[in-house]
């Protein structure tokens, strides 16, 4: 069979997502680091973003059907429960964290810093990020009280939450805020120990 290539750039956080599902499924595969709208990208994602996937004939794109392809051709514990209610919830907080929460913590928190014009981060844009962050982290407090999303396992609504901790945890602001939690803070350690965690951790950013 084919190997899996897994193509975009490894600080992606929903690159991270489909890395560590094969992690977890101990399936092999390639990284090919791509950035967005390059040509092996476009080739499958209509609009250009990563990740995308190609595995002998079968290209895929987006972070959510690549790992539910990779989960369900290939033994090894399911990301997806069998259960149609937990999974259910898996599909849930999938769809709650990739509309809501990833957008402000990502692509308004984490960019702020990341893509600093000159290199001097916008207060006010921070500032606008942390008070829509202070609404949403209770919420993940009290989602994760018993150390996981849904159930009683990690699965891949946690694989798709655990990249966003990390960056949040990267930046000050964000960092207080996972410190001031309890179960939230507890949730983000026990996972990040997991090997399927370690080995995807992303290089620094290179412009």
């Amino acid at each position: 069979m084919s190997t899996l290539e897994i193509i975009g750039t490894p600080q992606s956080n929903y690159v991270r997502v489909v890395r560590m599902a094969c992690e977890e499924k101990g399936v092999s595969y390639t990284l090919v680091p791509e950035r967005p709208h390059t040509p092996d990208v476009d080739a499958i994602h209509p609009f250009g973003k990563i990740p995308v996937m190609r595995h002998g004939e079968v290209t895929l794109c987006e972070s959510k059907a690549i790992s539910t392809y990779i989960d369900r051709t290939n033994p090894g514990p399911k990301l997806i429960p069998d259960d149609p209610r937990l999974a259910a919830e898996v599909e849930k907080w999938i769809s709650i964290v990739n509309t809501s929460i990833d957008p402000v913590i990502i692509r308004e928190y984490v960019r702020s810093y990341v893509f600093a014009k000159d290199g001097k981060p916008d207060p006010a844009q921070i500032s606008a990020a942390v008070e829509k962050m202070k609404q949403q982290i209770p919420i993940l407090e009290a989602a994760v009280a018993n150390g996981y999303l849904v159930g009683d396992g990690f699965t891949l609504a946690d694989i798709n939450l655990m990249p966003i901790l990390f960056y949040l945890g990267r930046f000050p602001e964000g960092a207080a805020l996972l410190a001031s939690t309890t179960n939230l803070k507890a949730y983000f350690e026990r996972h990040a120990a997991r090997d399927s965690f370690r080995k995807t951790a992303p290089p620094p950013r290179t412009h």
